[in-house]
C-alpha cells in the first residue's frame, strides 16, 4: 500500500531539475510551524531515481544566512559529490533549509508567533519524505550546522534523540547569552523563553541515556573556540558519549567548507556501525 502523506504542505513549489545545475534543486512550500512559506535548497543526487533507504542531512545556516548558503557559499553539493563519487559516503539527500528568517536569526527556536523547531523537526523532514520517495519513514535523519546552526543542531538532536539518527556542528554557539554578541537589531533575552528549554545541557542531562550520536569541532582562533571547549567539559563531566575536535582556523566560510567533509565521513561512520 502507498504511503499517503497529509496535504498540510500545499502548495508546494520544486525547482525543475532540467534548470538546476549540480543535482539542486529548490523548494518551497507551506510550513504550519511557521504559518507561511518556508525554503529549503537540496542536493539530490542522481542516485535518488533508483535508490531507496537514502538518508537524509539537514544543514542548518548560520546568523544572517539563509537556505542557499550552503551551497552558494559552502559548496556542500561538491564535497557530498566527491565524496559520493570515490566511495567514501553512500548517497545522502541533503537539505538546507532556511532558518525561518526572523530577524536576524531564530535560532531555531520555537515562539509563540512561529515555530522555527518544529519548521526544522517535522515540516521539512515531513515534506521530503513526501516529494522524494528514496528518503523513507524509516531511513536516518541526520542534522548538522555551523555557529547558529550548529546550535541548532545540537539542540534538536539533544531535544529529539528520536528524530535524527547523528548530530555534527561546526564553530558552535553553546548558549543562548552568545546571540548577544552576534545580533546587531534583535536580542533574544527579549523573547523570555524559558531557561531550560534554550540550555543545550538541560536536554543532555534530560535524554543522556538516548542522545543520537554527537560531534562537534571549533577553530583555534575562532571567537567561539573557548565556548566550544567548555561544552566539550560539561558533556565529559555528564558522561555524554560525543567526539569533539580542534582544528586549525576561523569563523569562516574556508574552515566550514574544509571541516564538511568529516561531518559527512561521520555520519557515514555512523550509518556503517
Amino acid at each position: 500500500m502507498a504511503i499517503e502523506f497529509p496535504e498540510r504542505f500545499d502548495p508546494i513549489e520544486l525547482s525543475d531539475p532540467a534548470l538546476e545545475p549540480g543535482h539542486l534543486r529548490n523548494l518551497t512550500f507551506h510550513s504550519p510551524a511557521l504559518k507561511g512559506r518556508g525554503d529549503v535548497s537540496l542536493y539530490v543526487p542522481p542516485q535518488c531515481a533508483t535508490l531507496t533507504n537514502v538518508p537524509l542531512v539537514i544543514l542548518l545556516h548560520g546568523v544572517y544566512g539563509s537556505h542557499w548558503a550552503w551551497f552558494t557559499k559552502g559548496a556542500a553539493h561538491l564535497t557530498a559529490q566527491r565524496l559520493i563519487g570515490d566511495g567514501s559516503i553512500r548517497p545522502m539527500l541533503i537539505a538546507a533549509p532556511s532558518d525561518g528568517l526572523r530577524g536576524d536569526g531564530s535560532g531555531y527556536l520555537p515562539y509563540p508567533d512561529a515555530d522555527y523547531e518544529r519548521w526544522i523537526a517535522e515540516d521539512v523532514i515531513d515534506c521530503i519524505r513526501r516529494l522524494f520517495p528514496c528518503v523513507g519513514l524509516a531511513d536516518p535523519i541526520c542534522i548538522a550546522g555551523l555557529s547558529m546552526g550548529g546550535y541548532g543542531a545540537l539542540r534538536l538532536g539533544m531535544k529529539y534523540p528520536e528524530r535524527f539518527h547523528a548530530v555534527s556542528a561546526h564553530s558552535s554557539i553553546t548558549h543562548i547569552s552568545q546571540f548577544a554578541h552576534i545580533f546587531t537589531r534583535h536580542s533574544m533575552h527579549e523573547e523570555r523563553l524559558a531557561a531550560e528549554e534554550t540550555n543545550l545541557l538541560y536536554w543532555a542531562r534530560l535524554h543522556a541515556h538516548t542522545l543520537p550520536l554527537l560531534r562537534f569541532d571549533c577553530g583555534r582562533s575562532d571567537p567561539l573556540f573557548s565556548a566550544n571547549v567548555q561544552l566539550h567539559r560539561d558533556l565529559e563531566a555528564l558522561s555524554v558519549e560525543h567526539e569533539y575536535a580542534e582544528f586549525e582556523g576561523a569563523h569562516t566560510w574556508e574552515y566550514w567548507k574544509t571541516h564538511l567533509v568529516d561531518t559527512l565521513l561521520f555520519f557515514e561512520r555512523t550509518l556503517v556501525a
